[in-house]
């Protein structure tokens, strides 16, 4: 019996090599190869020529730290945030956009071949922002919105997310920390602006601040779990130009009156401005949000456009973070879905009713499942205000309320969307929609890797893909949206 012999990697750490960038990982880190042994190189891009110090070595492969560019990659673009290599937030800003949305197709089209098997379904290239853009312009929509943010939009990708959460953390000097967190740490990286958030956070997070040192607030400490204020989250209408600002805090109510009438005071001053609220979380956890809401200006909730719909949105609700870009994706799923009038349709992980109201214009009958009581209240809120009779709306998990009833009411369906978070459908939903046997399913996901496991599920029980269309809702990111429809056979 002979020893296996041990392996021994071609490099060690702390050492320094020079690689050419040959390939991206589907988490935006470069990959080059020395003597055959890959070394991912966080900030390195496909085409660069870098020297990089080696951080770790494992099996077959290791990390390395971007030292130098020796040459740098036709895709190579200058970031625009300074901050964009310690923060966690943009991973792929020294890209340029045309490479990013390429970067996305191939992202997508890997998951399918090596996680749902099925190489042979057509990915067709990402609709970057340019095309929703162009939407907004020939409907008129940019005049609705208020300079600054227009301008920004006509710049290109940036500014978009219509939604923005600081932690907000005590420093080892004693000094208040608002910002983002570091790459896979809870260390906050504290940025003068976040180019893909929207402008006025930075006015916000600056009266916070000044309020927190006036009244003494402490912020949360992770280690302790004493402080008070523990997550800023601002929603923003991207074409309304309505503000909410919810301060997330560790107590039951601000125990100084002052300092909240104070708050709201300083608050209002800033043009938008519609709702300001309290989100209670005095748990111990990563959870950002709270069950407890305590609103203290405004009706609780802002309002804004996709398309021509008006959609009532609450702290808790989930709404698309780019609404240039989520009228793109409706529009395609609304394509995808072929109605003619005469089906009915289900929407499953239906949210604030955005999907449900987009197919409700060309469909018989829709129902929407959805687990967060408060967006299924905003949901029906949404179809009233819109004059949608056609659609009704269920609260509960979407694994419980649509085997419920379809085996209990025979509830049928033509046309099934679904629209589930990162993780992906249940299986007792996938096992409901092909026992359903609708004509046609159109997945939305924001996770290509949980997508593809769930179309091979599907394929393998009388459903065919027949393509996919991913959509670039998260520019500067890893994140991409698809849409697929599939058939039954």
């Amino acid at each position: 019996m002979t020893d296996k012999k041990k392996y021994t990697a071609p490099v060690a750490k702390d050492d320094l090599v020079t690689v050419t960038i040959t390939d991206m990982s589907e988490n935006g880190e470069g990959i080059g190869k020395t003597e055959g042994f890959a070394l991912f190189i966080k900030d390195a891009v496909t085409g660069d020529r870098v020297r990089a110090k080696v951080i770790s070595v494992k099996k077959g492969y290791g990390y390395a730290r971007l030292m130098e560019i020796l040459e740098p990659s036709k895709d190579r673009v200058q970031p625009r945030c300074p901050a964009a290599a310690p923060c966690g937030g943009c991973q792929l800003q020294s890209m340029s956009y045309e490479a990013q949305l390429k970067f996305k197709t191939e992202k997508v089209k890997n998951h399918l071949s090596r996680i749902g098997h099925l190489p042979q379904v057509p990915v067709l290239d990402t609709l970057g922002m340019n095309a929703g853009q162009e939407k907004d312009a020939d409907a008129g929509q940019k005049q609705s919105r208020n300079t600054e943010q227009k301008a920004a939009a006509e710049q290109g990708p940036w500014h978009y997310r219509n939604k923005a959460q600081y932690p907000v953390r005590q420093g080892k000097d004693g000094q208040i920390k608002i910002g983002f967190y570091a790459g896979r740490t809870h260390a906050i990286i504290e940025t003068p602006c976040c180019y893909i958030g929207q402008p006025v956070n930075e006015e916000i997070i600056a009266i916070i601040r000044k309020w927190m040192e006036d009244y003494k607030i402490p912020a949360y400490n992770e280690t302790t779990g004493r402080g008070v204020l523990r997550h800023i989250m601002i929603r923003t209408g991207y074409f309304t130009g309505e503000i909410m600002v919810c301060l997330v805090i560790n107590e039951r109510k601000l125990k100084v009156p002052a300092a909240q009438k104070e708050l709201v005071n300083r608050l209002l001053q800033i043009k938008g401005m519609t709702s300001i609220c309290l989100n209670i979380n005095t748990e111990k956890t990563n959870v950002i949000l709270g069950d407890q809401m305590v609103n203290l200006a405004g009706p609780g909730y802002i309002t804004d456009m996709i398309g021509d719909i008006r959609y009532q949105i609450s702290a808790q609700s989930f709404f698309q973070v780019n609404p240039i870009q989520t009228r793109v994706l409706y529009e395609t799923a609304l394509d995808f879905a072929g109605l003619t009038g005469q089906e009915t349709v289900w929407d499953l992980y239906c949210g604030t009713g955005t999907i449900s109201l987009f197919l409700a214009r060309r469909a018989r009958q829709v129902y929407g499942v959805e687990i967060v009581p408060p967006a299924i209240d905003n949901a029906r809120i949404n179809a009233e205000n819109n004059g949608i009779d056609n659609v009704k709306f269920y609260v509960g998990k979407a694994e419980e309320v649509l085997p419920k009833l379809y085996e209990t009411e025979g509830i049928h369906a033509d046309v099934i969307v679904t629209d589930p978070p990162r993780k992906g459908c249940e299986e007792i939903v996938l096992e409901t929609m092909v026992r359903m046997a609708p004509k046609r399913i159109v997945y939305v996901s924001c996770n290509s890797s949980t997508l593809a496991r769930d179309l091979h599920y599907l394929s393998e029980r009388g459903y065919e893909t027949v393509k996919v269309q991913p959509v670039d809702m998260f520019a500067h990111t890893t994140g991409v949206e698809c849409v697929s429809l599939l058939v039954r056979r």
